[in-house]
């Protein structure tokens, strides 16, 4: 599971984490934010600690890197069948035209070119639906005629331009999800057919099932038969595992460790046939290994992307810990017994034993795949619930994202803050805590939250389908916000005293009611896992606090604020909708978990969507964020590597056509 990051509401906020050997950031030598356009930012991250690694790790490291972006192509074809296609005309036309690249529309082809970079695609990579270029389609023809690719056009530009044409990446509204979503997980099936398949497959008796279709289309042959293209060597995208699969071989010749090397091996051997037991296999000597400072992931992760919840996206992230900040991390997974135990769920839902659960603080090195160029803040894995109960989990908090997010806010004049807290000492008390508390649930998260609870033995880990990752993501985010205000984080000494986690319940509240819906187009369906969970959470509080007036809206001068009025009830009511949503995952009760997240997850007050929208574009900001990834570049002496160097490229379409020129597979 992945942490997004949250509306950054303090513009002033400085990370808790930042490492001693971020000087020049310090200094103000460093520049974060280096592009803006449409309603993204681009940012570059530092990575602290670097110079602190051996030449064995730092090698280590360099192969894992060009391992993750080698995958690259396989995110923007399993967006959609024609994304690789769209984005090479780009390129073309980016690298080769020669005609006059100072009009009105160029510019805004170029912005439709990033806007695509960014989403790796033509669908937008939070809110699903496609955007469409603000140039003319015949101006779009004739810079595709100039390039040579004017036999393409008849098929791309009604891809970018029709807006019948897979009008949403992933369609939850549709009558058949499956049919109607734009995804490249399905060809010519419908959802029944997909449902039908795997259940044929899944044995509902075996207590450690694979993660059946998590690395495969299904499609419908001129046979008529329902079929599974497995994504392996020799298999759908096995160009690109090839490479992959290169990059590790050289990777596990300088790995840390011999645990390192074992499930470097099982990867590249999953990789090799496709087979979900040798998947489980390398997930396990993964979680087990808590030596190594080097890490990463690399693989078929996550299902969002996916209607029906099973299939994975590709994505790569390599990275490495930073020993203090780990601190915190490290003392609340110590504590995960004492957590489990005094949840506010029922008995049944909870773990009699907490296995396994390690947690860390982290600075990543390389981003790619469904990391890139948006990247989550935390990372909790593995996804299969059994080898979670077994075996334990590893959990991240990404220090150098979460350190560029606030000091690129830092160089905007203006914040969130300021425009929508209601009081004076509700801002104080956001900057006074908001960036300790916002990192600790983060912690809490991804550290616990995930890792909780179980499910009955009877029950299906697929059982809540399409909604599955909302509620996962509404279950994380209220164990956080449970244990944010309780006294054991004082006593551990990770929270400074007892009024602190007031500024993470105020902020929560604010965002998930109101500022969130920046980031949603006015008239359209709040669609996003993440967006969805915290909108659940707030909207449930809200109402049921409404009697006791937990919750206030207030108007004032013809601006909403939703204030806090009472912190120990809010936190009561999270204690019960993280009960309630425990039960629903522990017993798969798909109908109660429906109900929840369309009642509370998915529509938006349109007065209210109008204010945020026209009060937000009076502060011109951008409310979405990504990164462009640093070079690790090998330095030689003699003829030998005795070197590797971290630097800072500061421009977004150069490297978005490096990448596409050098780790081009498919």
């Amino acid at each position: 599971m992945k942490f997004s990051i949250k509306m950054v509401l303090g513009a002033g906020l400085a990370a808790t984490l930042m490492s001693c050997s971020d000087k020049a950031a310090q200094e103000g030598e460093f520049k974060y934010l280096i592009d803006e356009f449409a309603d993204l930012k681009i940012m570059r991250y530092q990575v602290p600690g670097w110079d602190a690694l051996t030449l064995q790790q730092k090698e280590y490291v360099y192969h894992l890197a060009e391992a993750a972006k080698y995958g690259r192509d396989i995110i923007w074809m399993q967006n959609n069948k024609y994304n690789l296609d769209v984005r090479k005309a780009l390129e073309n036309i980016l690298v080769n035209y020669d005609g006059d690249r100072t009009s009105q529309d160029w510019a805004d082809f170029e912005t439709y070119a990033k806007r695509v970079f960014f989403s790796n695609g033509i669908h937008h990579h939070y809110a699903e639906d496609k955007f469409f270029p603000e140039c003319p389609q015949e101006y779009f023809a004739a810079l595709m005629t100039a390039v040579g690719d004017e036999a393409k056009c008849a098929e791309l530009l009604p891809v970018m331009y029709d807006p019948a044409i897979f009008p949403a990446r992933k369609d939850m509204h549709a009558e058949d999800i499956v049919a109607s979503s734009a995804v490249n997980f399905y060809e010519n099936v419908t959802r029944a057919e997909v449902e039908a398949l795997y259940a044929e497959m899944v044995d509902p008796t075996d207590k450690t099932p694979v993660s059946y279709g998590l690395n495969s289309r299904v499609v419908k042959g001129e046979d008529g038969v329902v079929r599974e293209e497995v994504y392996k060597v020799g298999g759908l995208y096995g160009k690109a595992l090839k490479k992959i699969n290169a990059s590790l071989k050289k990777a596990a010749k300088v790995a840390e460790n011999d645990m390192q090397k074992a499930y470097i091996a099982d990867l590249m051997e999953y990789y090799r046939t496709g087979d979900l037991k040798l998947w489980d296999e390398y997930n396990i000597k993964w979680v087990n290994d808590t030596l190594g400072t080097v890490d990463f992931v690399n693989g078929f992760v996550e299902d969002y992307n996916d209607p029906l919840g099973r299939k994975a996206t590709w994505e790569g992230l390599v990275n490495f810990k930073d020993n203090e900040a780990s601190r915190r991390a490290e003392l609340i997974s110590d504590n995960a017994q004492w957590f489990e135990d005094n949840s506010p769920v029922d008995s049944r839902f909870k773990k009699e034993e907490v296995k396994g659960v390690t947690a860390k603080v982290i600075n990543v090195a390389v981003l790619s795949g469904d990391c890139y160029p948006a990247a989550p803040i935390g990372i909790n894995l593995p996804n299969a619930d059994w080898i979670r109960r077994e075996h334990g989990s590893k959990s991240v908090t990404i220090a150098n994202l979460t350190n560029a997010y606030n000091m690129a806010a830092q160089e905007s004049p203006k914040s969130m803050l300021s425009e929508f807290a209601w009081s004076e000492e509700e801002m104080a008390m956001e900057k006074k805590y908001g960036a300790l508390t916002n990192d600790l649930h983060t912690d809490l998260h991804e550290c616990l939250g995930h890792g909780s609870g179980q499910l009955l033995p009877e029950t299906s880990p697929n059982a809540l389908g399409e909604f599955s990752s909302t509620l996962e993501e509404t279950r994380a985010d209220l164990f956080g916000l449970y244990y944010l205000a309780d006294p054991k984080l004082v006593e551990l000494g990770i929270l400074p005293d007892m009024e602190a986690y007031k500024a993470q319940y105020s902020s929560y509240i604010r965002n998930g009611i109101f500022t969130q819906f920046t980031r949603v187009a006015l008239g359209k369906k709040n669609m996003e896992a993440h967006m969805q969970n915290r909108k659940l959470i707030a909207d449930w509080c809200y109402e049921k606090g409404r009697k006791d007036n937990v919750i206030e809206k207030k108007v004032r001068d013809g601006k909403t604020f939703f204030i806090v009025n009472d912190y120990e009830a809010l936190r009561g009511l999270f204690g019960d909708l993280l009960a309630e949503v425990q039960r629903i995952k522990s017993e798969g009760d798909y109908a109660a978990g429906k109900a929840l997240v369309e009642k509370y997850a998915v529509d938006i007050d349109p007065d209210l969507h109008k204010e945020v929208l026209e009060r937000y574009a009076t502060l011109e900001l951008k409310p979405y964020g990504g990164f462009v990834n640093p070079e690790i570049v090998p330095v030689r002496k003699m003829g030998r590597i005795v070197d590797y160097k971290v630097v800072y490229g500061d421009t977004y379409l150069e490297q978005m056509l490096k990448y596409g020129k050098k780790y081009s597979t498919l």
